[in-house]
């Protein structure tokens, strides 16, 4: 199976689970708002976690790895995609830019706007949010 053929499904379908690795190398595992990257390049999924302190974040810096699980409404379908991830975050991008790439990551992982974009650029900011993005290497799941 490859990112194609689950794109539609991580395109319309935004509760996730995530699995990142501890140090002792077991699974971390997080609820986040998923969609397929919008940024030029990607081919894969996208998340943006608030806080740039937890813990799924420290595991990726540590170690790129990651998996990202896509889930229907019904939790009868399952769209799965493991590969690397590229951080974005206020340290390594253009203050601009980051809070232009942080509102595209929000659509694309929601598929609405936000009631307030001021209020939310100042929370990504302050909360030192991150865009997490995956190249997907192993895709699988069910999907009918």
């Amino acid at each position: 199976m490859e990112f194609s053929d689950v794109r539609n499904f991580f395109a319309n379908n935004h509760r996730g689970v995530i699995n990142t690795f501890r140090q002792d190398g077991s699974a971390q595992t997080s609820i986040v708002v998923c969609g397929v990257s919008p940024f030029e390049g990607d081919d894969g999924p996208v998340f943006v976690t608030v806080r740039g302190t937890s813990y799924k974040v420290r595991n990726l810096r540590r170690n790129n790895r990651c998996n990202v699980m896509a889930v229907a409404e019904d939790w009868r379908q399952f769209a799965v995609a493991e590969g690397t991830v590229t951080l974005h975050d206020y340290q390594n991008t253009d203050d601009e830019e980051m809070r232009q790439m942080l509102r595209t990551a929000f659509r694309a992982c929601g598929d609405n706007e936000h009631p307030d974009w001021e209020e939310y650029d100042r929370a990504m900011k302050q909360q030192d949010g991150v865009i997490v993005r995956v190249q997907p290497d192993r895709v699988y799941g069910l999907i009918r």
